[in-house]
């Protein structure tokens, strides 16, 4: 745990040294996100910081490649080259997009050269024989590879909208994919239990933790789709990794449910993502629109249309992610009973933040109103006014 925790650091402190140098260099460079009525900064922003997350990502794979724990990853095949490679491409793509705005069929034939170039190298889903019949080809599962990739990336991309949200999902998701991922490999193989999904997944919640003290309300940079098509391309490689631990001759055992787990976590991870793209989807087919036009009307849109200030709103969306990745991942380590037990509280505490200070809000709302129509009906004494101005309010010219 000590080498991730280290890995974890390393990735962190790169990405938050590097983002106040990548933010002068996107003001040069004319990466600047401009005011859209789709948006809810009131200032223009630079964005592109998934070069400092590239460049986190590269510094901790370096020390990692150092370390005889995960030196070991980096001797098998596929190796963690490969990961950074398909990043560098996709982080590449979406500098470009940052600066000149890409049209959407570019943006996809660069994410689909990323996510080939992994699978090429072996970082795809397996093929999974049941019963000596083969379930797919190889070919197939590349495709599913693909899509795979291009659905996370996607996804990321669709909820960044408001300051630190994307990046905090990415993380908190990271860290619950990192934990089991990490609890999986030590219970199956004890000896050597360094793997490539756990290291992706380490390296992602560094650069999540480096980069969220620039992004988070009011941001000084954002991500861009370089940073946001980067974390989805990191998630869905730490997912298509770990399905390299499941051994088709189980199958049939009872031990399978736990083996493709790392299938399942990662749609709970990104289900508020996930969820939020395919409403976007919808929406905008039966609008007549394509499903690429921006529009106001995403989750975190809605929760600030519902009272939520931006901070609150990104709270919300925070708690939501980790009620579901976390909630799914306890399912591995706890009974049934017990997991259920245990989502049903988590799940009423985040209702209860998401929806009571709306109540709480309207409530106020109400008995202030009903004290202004007595005043006015002459039924009560009209408030006293604080002789002291309020704060933020200066008298004078």
């Amino acid at each position: 745990m000590r080498v991730y925790l280290l890995v974890i650091v390393v990735a962190a402190a790169v990405t938050y040294l590097t983002t106040p140098l990548v933010r002068r260099l996107a003001q040069r460079v004319g990466a600047i996100t401009p005011l859209r009525d789709r948006d809810v900064h009131s200032v223009p922003v630079p964005r592109m910081g998934g070069v400092a997350m590239l460049l986190g990502l590269a510094a901790a794979l370096l020390v990692a490649s150092r370390i005889p724990f995960t030196s070991r990853v980096f001797d098998a095949s596929p190796g963690p080259q490969w990961v950074l490679a398909g990043a560098a491409i996709v982080c590449a793509v979406g500098v470009a997009d940052d600066i000149v705005q890409l049209d959407a069929v570019t943006k996809l034939a660069g994410q689909v050269l990323a996510a080939g170039v992994m699978g090429w190298q072996g970082i795809s889903l397996l093929q999974l024989p049941i019963g000596g019949v083969t379930l797919l080809s190889a070919p197939a599962m590349m495709a599913i590879t693909i899509l795979v990739v291009l659905v996370s990336v996607n996804a990321v991309n669709f909820v960044d909208g408001l300051d630190g949200l994307a990046a905090g999902i990415v993380g908190i998701g990271a860290v619950a994919f990192f934990l089991y991922s990490y609890a999986l490999q030590r219970g199956q193989f004890p000896d050597d239990f360094s793997s490539l999904a756990t290291l992706v997944a380490a390296i992602t919640v560094g650069c999540c933790v480096g980069f969220l003290p620039h992004n988070s309300h009011p941001a000084r940079i954002f991500m861009g789709d370089s940073g946001s098509m980067l974390l989805g391309l990191l998630l869905a490689t730490a997912t298509i990794a770990a399905t390299s631990t499941v051994d088709p001759e189980t199958v049939a055992d009872a031990e399978i449910v736990p083996a493709f787990f790392p299938l399942v976590l990662p749609v709970a991870v990104l289900l508020v993502p996930l969820g939020d793209m395919l409403l976007a989807v919808v929406r905008r087919t039966r609008a007549g629109k394509a499903f690429w036009h921006p529009d106001k009307k995403h989750l975190h849109h809605r929760l600030l249309q519902m009272g939520h200030s931006h901070r609150v709103a990104v709270l919300v969306m925070y708690s939501w992610a980790a009620f579901l990745s976390f909630g799914a991942a306890s399912y591995a380590f706890l009974p049934l009973v017990q997991a259920l037990a245990v989502a049903l509280a988590a799940g009423s505490v985040v209702l209860a933040f998401t929806f009571g200070p709306l109540f709480w809000r309207r409530s106020r709302g109400r008995a202030t109103r009903t004290a202004d129509e007595a005043v006015a009906a002459g039924t009560a004494p009209p408030r006293e006014r604080s002789a002291r101005p309020r704060e933020g309010v200066h008298d004078g010219a």
